[in-house]
């Protein structure tokens, strides 16, 4: 594979999040360098934060690996643990499985940009820890559910 142009991969925004969560990502984009590149067992994107921004909301995942590094700029990690103020060459890794909900916010006046890494699990759970809500992936199909299974139709 030639090396990839980071100038030619489109910049993805919007979010699968329905209403009124998809509001919690805005200035949020992403480089999905993977699917530039045809990878299909691993995803490998930039994730860029303007001022303000959220990655996500605090979520953990099921059955997918996770690993961020930072690679420009400053933001703040919050996990269960609470907030980590996280500078470039900072790294992170969310074992799949291990229930410890994370999103990164960039609380400075500058874009900046990390590095993710996760695994492409043929079925998926995100749990999300400060709302009643689930994510999962199968087959290519993506439906929300309330943590007790029943199907998502807004917040309550």
């Amino acid at each position: 594979m030639p090396k990839l142009d980071l100038t030619k991969v489109p910049v993805k925004t919007g979010t699968i999040y329905p209403p009124p969560y998809d509001a919690e990502v805005a200035g949020r984009s992403s480089l999905r360098l993977g699917d530039a590149g045809g990878l299909t067992q691993f995803g490998v994107n930039i994730v860029i934060l303007a001022p303000g921004a959220k990655s996500s909301m605090r979520h953990w995942h099921q059955n997918e690996d996770e690993f961020v590094m930072i690679t420009m700029g400053e933001c703040t990690m919050v996990t269960d643990a609470g907030p980590t103020v996280m500078c470039v060459g900072d790294c992170a890794a969310f074992p799949a499985g291990v229930p410890d909900g994370h999103h990164f916010i960039n609380h400075t006046d500058a874009e900046m940009r990390f590095l993710v890494v996760g695994t492409k699990a043929r079925t998926e759970i995100a749990h999300y820890s400060d709302v009643d809500f689930l994510f999962h992936q199968s087959g290519g199909v993506n439906r929300f559910t309330y943590r007790d299974g029943t199907a998502w139709t807004g917040p309550r």
